[in-house]
């Protein structure tokens, strides 16, 4: 995804005389790792690094003192909880991925000259900072697989019928067209891959487009002897022909199953800045990080390829897409009516240092933001707002799916208004049924010790009438037992 053509005046970021940011959510792919050919794979130095550059990034665009688009009333030094929600799924590479972003959101203290601020005094007169020059350890909500908050990030995992529909695109036309014409070139790559422990020449062909791709890049940005193997156009050949078959896998207009966990993914980011509003702006500003494959799953029921052909492609390492909840008035509150809202939607292809984020419009139309109104509508014909539509849509069986009457629609960001150790609407609602069915159970086995004990009685009356009075009180305690 290269991104050639989106330098134009009326697409690039900029400061907006008389407009009011009051909230934004973003979405961020991790930075370079090894391949996920190998399990265990993790972010290097360089992914972290490129994370932690574009956390900084978006502190210098919405958060610091003169920053040129600062979210209203959001602390400009000190993490503040209710003010910042973050979640990634409970996966090595995520996790420190949305760990780098935020260390590069709010840095230590000390380090951006506010040492007042990360001192406290106690009563000796002693006087402490945070470790590592006043770290501000912001709170990441990890969501783990079995839990059903973990659908608004990976939502394509666990899927069986997501995964059944991204299959038959090795069925379609085009698929089997370019698993045909391109076996010369990728067998051309059998001296580079022969040495990775379980690949064959036969594995060498279009069915393995990302893999083939991911392996050879890796290995043309760590192997310093790599180099002279691949040459830059056919690494661009493999790369495109990876963009190709993986926008194919999770995206297609006539089977909406094969893009489910980005419907998921935009149900998340709706919630997000749903909360916001809902808040009247308390909640400014969330990240959540996620894969590729939602990327592009997303950019295809958004309609954003109609607005640039690159959004077919993959997004480099440490892509974010965010979208700006605004007003076109400078404000110093949140506004009273929502219909004063809008919603910019901005794409930011990369790591690269000076970069900033592009607008692009939404749904394929021509305006380069919508009101609050129109983008809600817009966003729920795509999104999944549920658990149990998601659970529903997939046909799953994870333990959270099988009454989805009893879940209620998620609020991935509802910890966001304390201290951020709120649990979410949808572990409240299972919970909540859970409880609910104990209560049930309780209140039956009440009644029926109660009966039991009315028809023990009975029997026990019955045999007092017939015995002496010291065999009355034997009858009386054995019918309570």
């Amino acid at each position: 995804m290269k991104f050639y053509s989106i330098a134009t005046a009326a697409g690039l970021v900029s400061a907006v005389v008389g407009e009011t940011i009051h909230g934004v959510t973003v979405f961020t792919r991790h930075g370079d790792r090894n391949s996920k050919h190998y399990s265990g794979y993790q972010l290097s130095p360089l992914g972290i690094t490129e994370n932690f550059e574009v956390g900084s990034d978006y502190r210098d665009l919405y958060i610091a003192a003169g920053s040129q688009k600062q979210i209203l009333g959001i602390s400009e030094s000190k993490y503040v909880p209710s003010q910042v929600y973050a979640s990634a799924s409970d996966q090595q590479v995520l996790l420190n991925t949305a760990t780098a972003f935020l260390q590069g959101l709010y840095p230590p203290l000390e380090d951006i000259n506010e040492s007042p601020l990360a001192t406290q005094s106690i009563n000796n007169g002693s006087s402490y900072t945070n470790p590592l020059n006043g770290y501000q350890y912001v709170v990441l909500h990890g969501e783990d697989a079995n839990s059903p908050d973990t659908i608004w990030l990976k939502g394509d995992e666990g899927c069986p019928a997501a995964v059944e529909a991204q299959g038959t695109f090795e069925e379609s036309s085009e698929f089997l067209a370019l698993n045909e014409s391109t076996k010369s070139f990728y067998s051309q790559f059998w001296g580079v891959l022969k040495n990775v422990y379980d690949y064959e020449p036969e594995l060498l062909s279009y069915e393995n487009a990302y893999d083939i791709f991911d392996l050879i890049n890796v290995a043309s940005i760590h192997n310093a002897s790599f180099t002279s193997n691949v040459t830059s156009e056919q690494l661009f050949r493999l790369r495109t022909l990876a963009d190709s078959a993986e926008f194919g896998t999770n995206y297609n207009k006539t089977m909406p199953a094969r893009s489910i966990g980005g419907g998921s993914l935009l149900g998340g980011i709706f919630t997000q800045l749903n909360q916001t509003v809902s808040s009247e702006g308390k909640l400014k500003f969330s990240l959540l990080a996620g894969s590729y494959d939602n990327f592009m799953a997303s950019f295809g029921l958004m309609n954003l390829t109609s607005a640039n052909t690159d959004f077919f492609g993959l997004p480099a390492y440490a892509s974010t897409m965010s979208f700006e909840l605004f007003t076109t008035t400078d404000m110093t509150t949140f506004p009273s009516n929502t219909d004063d809202l809008k919603v910019r939607f901005l794409f930011r292809n990369g790591s690269d240092a000076g970069s900033q984020p592009t607008v692009y419009p939404l749904f394929g139309g021509s305006a380069l933001s919508l009101s609050w109104k129109d983008f809600s509508v817009q966003i729920k014909q795509r999104a999944i707002t549920s658990v149990g539509q998601w659970c529903s849509a997939c046909s799953a069986t994870q333990s959270f799916c099988p009454a989805p009457s009893m879940i209620t629609v998620t609020e991935a960001g509802a910890g966001a208004g304390s201290s951020g150790s709120r649990m979410s609407n949808t572990v409240a609602g299972v919970i909540g049924a859970m409880v609910t069915i104990g209560v049930a159970l309780l209140a039956g086995f009440v009644f029926w010790l109660a009966r039991r004990r009315q028809s023990t009685r009975g029997m026990a009356t019955t045999q007092v009438e017939a015995t002496p009075q010291i065999e009355k009180t034997k009858s009386l305690e054995s019918g309570s037992t």
